[in-house]
């Protein structure tokens, strides 16, 4: 296969990809700024926790989706069909026990949660009330990462796009609804979130059993839990886990020197992350497409597309990296006032604006990484190089705290570039010789 075929493949996945991925960071983005005009400060701050909370929840138990993928892939690859239904079963039976823990014991964990984020005292109640109502999302918000991990390693990125636009859309519009005509405030957004989930996973099991009956039939619990298949997805998800929570625990400490900063600062980095989070969730778009063509051709033990595949994601993730910076660069101090009219993050926001311009240039090549390294089940590696950047990271903001914000910001540069870096050197060891 010549180049031009290879990123007619990887475009082919990366665009529905992109377009599933963007909408993402646009109901974080809406959720922000229904919270953002004629409310105070505490309310962008909590909406910003809140979520996050979620996200160490939830995105703790990521490799549900990218372990599901890299393994689904191989299997593909091999045209091994017992054990691509065998990898769906196996997953939606961890995600709906996990889901099953979380729910019974919210109690416990909204508090943990709480000290974990070290709000003040009016931010507290705000995330509070966010919290028990968005926890009884967990048993859709699990099963459909295993679902949208499946479809990713069959090749079938239409499906993923699908479900995120419905989801997201479907949220975007409830948040509006229950905020803007029924006065619910931050519970309105949490309840548009829950309530999408559910009409996400009811669409996504009919996309299964219309595509895929063939493969819904082979699942039994025999199937499910033989041994040697069960211990080698909880091997290599084990490892992913781990990269996982250092992941969430680095933008976990990020939200917890940002929160002891006071509340503009919380506001303003509040507002920021969601152009980080624009750039990273575009560029994961050719990430998931290396996961996908990565994770086919090791099953095939095709070397040479395989490489053609890193290579040329690379290329494609870099483009959109810059193309992003511009736009952060012409952007100025009108990416404040898309999400607030508060005031004082308004005239404090704009010294801290060259973080972000500088951000997506650094950052790109850790996100590519990491669909490669998803795509090889190299989970390993990958929880490797992610703790020793997280250590890079803590250590470097003690070392910049005096600069405070500036010196946060500067601290989460040293985090995206070491990851990068660490994962380049890896590959280069193991897989070039």
């Amino acid at each position: 296969m010549n180049k031009g075929n290879i990123n007619n493949e990887i475009l082919r996945l990366a665009i529905p990809n992109i377009l599933s991925n963007v909408s993402v960071p646009l109901l974080s983005s809406v959720d922000t700024a229904l919270m953002g005009f004629g409310k105070s400060a505490a309310y962008i701050g909590a909406v910003g926790l809140g979520a996050m909370i979620f996200n160490f929840l939830y995105w703790g138990f990521g490799f549900l989706r990218m372990g599901t993928t890299g393994m689904t892939a191989q299997a593909f690859g091999r045209k091994d069909e017992n054990e691509m239904a065998g990898i769906f079963g196996r997953g939606i039976t961890v995600a709906f026990f996990v889901a099953f823990v979380f729910i019974l014991l919210q109690i416990p964990l909204e508090q943990v949660s709480l000290w974990l984020v070290a709000a003040d005292s009016e931010t507290i109640p705000l995330i509070s009330e966010y919290f028990k109502i968005r926890i009884w999302a967990a048993p859709a918000a699990l099963g459909l990462m295993v679902m949208m991990g499946w479809f990713f390693g069959m090749q079938n990125a239409i499906y993923p796009l699908m479900l995120t636009l419905v989801i997201n859309v479907s949220n975007i519009l409830l948040s509006i609804y229950f905020v803007r005509e029924n006065g619910m405030g931050l519970s309105g957004v949490a309840w548009g979130t829950v309530i999408a989930q559910y009409i996400g996973l009811i669409i996504a099991v009919f996309l299964f059993y219309y595509k895929y009956a063939s493969h819904a039939r082979k699942l039994t619990w025999k199937l499910i839990v033989q041994w040697d298949a069960l211990k080698s997805f909880f091997t290599i998800n084990r490892d992913i886990f781990i990269r996982t929570i250092c992941l969430i625990t680095a933008f976990g400490f990020f939200f917890n020197r940002s929160s002891m900063m006071g509340v503009t600062v919380l506001a303003i980095n509040q507002v920021f992350m969601q152009y980080v989070n624009w750039m990273s969730y575009a560029v994961d778009g050719f990430a998931f497409a290396s996961e996908s063509l990565v994770g086919k051709y090791h099953g095939e033990k095709n070397e040479n597309k395989k490489n053609q595949s890193i290579r040329l994601s690379f290329v494609w993730g870099g483009g959109l990296a810059v193309l992003f910076s511009l736009f952060f660069l012409l952007g100025d101090n009108y990416l404040l006032r898309i999400f607030t009219d508060e005031e004082t993050v308004l005239q404090n926001g704009s010294e801290y604006l060259i973080w972000i311009i500088i951000y997506p240039l650094l950052a790109f090549a850790s996100y590519i990484w990491d669909g490669i390294f998803v795509g090889l089940t190299a989970g390993k590696a990958m929880r490797d190089t992610m703790f020793l950047s997280l250590v890079a990271f803590v250590l470097s903001y003690f070392f910049l705290q005096q600069f405070d914000n500036h010196g946060l910001w500067a601290a989460m540069l040293v985090y995206v570039t070491s990851r990068g870096l660490l994962q380049w050197l890896w590959f280069k060891r193991k897989w070039v010789s």
